[in-house]
């Protein structure tokens, strides 16, 4: 129960529906425990009044007899009618409260962990995979849900009608209520050892099932290369394999289920037929009435759903315990990445980097070594280098994404540790290598770092990136709907749209992550051209494996395994016949072979 005790800030927040949902319970239990005992009162009424009926058999006062008879019977059944009916509001009531306290609470905790997920270095997405934190918000939440709501309320209506009506069967008879109640543990104990089955196996299935869905999404996301390669009957013959074992274990899940119901009531049964037995010694022994019997028999049904939801509450509380061992898990993780001085200012964008290095902490693997360069206010830097050389890991601690291993960073002369996080990335304008467009309209991604643009601010910044003609030649203009990941868009538009929303917030450093490597030479040399225009009194920064994005620059470096090799501008390095010149031949024969 101990990762458990994380919830009870919640309860506490909502303990005005936990104290209603408790009040409802007791007054609901009431009056189901009223109706047992005016069903022996009638019952006991009926005998009665039949020995008396069968005594003035035949005389004047018959009629009146029978009369006043079914008047007390009428009475009975309707004040027994009226109980259900109450009973039935109090238990709407307490769902209404308990239920939707628990609805409350799932909803906070979903909130609570996403706002921490996001606030989370980018280390922490690396270690762990997307799957695995959708599991954590999604079924995880679920389960405990399932503690917070349905396991409280058996729970709280098990401590309520327990007491209630063991206490009164033992006033009435304590031989009948120890009998009766003997099959009631055994009950208990086989439902929660079937449950922890049932449990066991759905889980089983949980993993088939996902199997089967990433087999299934994998195959259309892979259609054409399916198909290209002719594996549609490999393909179908391993759905097949897949579907066989969800089947096997969905049949085995079945087998245990179908012993669930009869289980319950088997032992109903076993329970009512003592009762009987054993009130029926009773009535002849002269120790309690014909109606004893038939409230006893009441009272053992209204005991079996507690008894059996003991099993399964128990069971609920360790799964929930277990889920949100796994929540607490990634609740307690810690962003090392923090402000020091919490500065909120407009900054010019001069960058000075000094003897930085950099390992990531979850490989091992050392990106930078004693990197150190400048970039004035305004100016533009290119960062060439091959695969593997460092170029985004300078991306990555630009953005503080990362802090550097060793080093510091300082932005107008700061330590980039004293601004605030938030505040200096929103004056950083980010086109990543991977470009990622969400599935809304083009308008809402291209303004989706701001706050809320004008018309004309998201026009201009399509048209400053050379994609404004093609937005507004789609049917829908800016309002088109974009497909998953921005599908929707060849390679050179989806581009330009990240670059359109990068500099749509009007940033004062521009950094370009490699956003060129996945398009032609001539989609490229249209983005260089727009960005010529787009750099101008802004501090940019180039990371490039091309040496044709570096003309743009006033500068430029050349990493080689996290060091650099070469630094200047495209004439001096060119002149100097080193590394750079020699990428930038075999790149320009490249690219005359392509043209050839």
């Amino acid at each position: 129960m101990k990762p458990l005790w994380r919830l009870n800030k919640y309860l506490f927040k909502y303990k005005g529906y936990l104290i209603l949902g408790i009040v409802f319970t007791i007054i609901s239990n009431i009056f189901v425990i009223i109706p047992a005992q005016l069903v022996r009162v009638a019952i006991d009424y009926v005998v009665e009044s039949f020995s008396f009926y069968q005594f003035y058999d035949g005389a004047e006062i018959e009629s009146v007899a029978r009369s006043g008879f079914l008047k007390f019977i009428f009475i009975f059944g309707f004040l027994i009618l009226v109980m259900a009916l109450l009973r039935g509001l109090f238990l709407f009531l307490v769902r209404q409260t308990i239920i939707a306290m628990s609805r409350y609470i799932e909803f906070d905790l979903k909130n609570e962990i996403f706002q921490h997920y996001q606030s989370l270095p980018l280390s922490f997405y690396r270690r762990n995979s997307t799957g695995d934190l959708m599991a954590r918000i999604t079924e995880d939440v679920s389960r405990v849900r399932m503690y917070v709501g349905p396991a409280i309320m058996y729970g709280i209506n098990l401590l309520v009608l327990f007491p209630l009506v063991i206490g009164y069967m033992l006033s009435v008879n304590v031989r009948l209520t120890l009998f009766s109640l003997l099959p009631l543990p055994v009950l208990s104990l086989s439902i929660y050892f079937v449950n922890n089955l049932i449990n066991e196996r759905s889980e089983k299935i949980q993993r088939s099932l996902s199997n089967l869905s990433t087999f299934v999404q994998e195959a259309f996301s892979g259609i054409r290369v399916i198909k290209a390669f002719v594996r549609e009957a490999d393909s179908a013959n391993d759905f097949e394999k897949a579907s066989e074992n969800y089947k096997e274990k969905s049949i085995r899940l079945t087998l245990v289920q179908a012993l669930f119901y009869p289980l319950i009531l088997a032992l109903i049964g076993i329970s009512t037929i003592i009762t009987v037995y054993v009130g029926g010694i009773e009535v002849i022994n002269g120790a309690i009435g014909y109606g004893v019997i038939a409230e006893f028999i009441l009272y053992v049904n209204m005991l079996t759903w507690p008894v059996t939801s003991l099993g399964w509450v128990t069971s609920i509380v360790q799964r929930a315990a277990a889920s949100q061992t796994r929540i607490n898990e990634f609740l307690d993780e810690q962003n090392d990445i923090t402000s020091s001085e919490e500065l909120d200012e407009e900054i010019r964008g001069e960058i000075s980097v000094q003897d930085v290095s950099f390992v990531y902490p979850d490989s091992g693997i050392r990106a930078l070594h004693n990197l150190s360069f400048e970039v004035k206010s305004g100016e533009s830097l290119a960062i060439i280098g091959t695969t593997g050389s460092g170029k985004s890991t300078i991306a990555n601690i630009l953005m503080r994404m990362y802090d550097p291993t060793e080093g510091a960073i300082f932005v107008d002369g700061r330590d980039i540790k004293s601004y605030k996080i938030e505040s200096l990335r929103k004056q950083i304008g980010f086109v990543p290598q991977d470009v990622f467009l969400f599935s809304d309209t083009i308008y809402n991604n291209i303004g989706f770092g701001t706050d809320g643009l004008a018309d004309e601010k998201i026009h201009k910044a399509a048209k400053d990136a050379d994609v404004y003609d093609n937005i507004v030649d789609f049917p829908n203009g800016f309002g088109t709907r974009l497909g998953e990941r921005g599908i929707t868009l060849s390679g050179g538009q989806k581009q330009r749209v990240s670059i359109a929303r990068a500099i749509a917030k009007e940033p004062k450093i521009l950094l370009l992550d490699d956003c060129l490597s996945a398009v032609d030479t001539k989609t490229e040399n249209a983005i260089l051209n727009a960005l010529k225009k787009i750099m101008e009194d802004r501090t940019s920064i180039i990371i490039s494996h091309r040496v044709s994005s570096a003309k743009l620059a006033d500068k430029i470096i050349v990493l080689d395994d996290g060091v650099i090799v070469e630094k200047g501008t495209h004439e001096e390095l060119l002149a100097r016949k080193g590394v750079y010149a020699d990428l930038y031949e075999k790149q320009t024969q490249s690219n005359e072979a392509v043209e050839e």
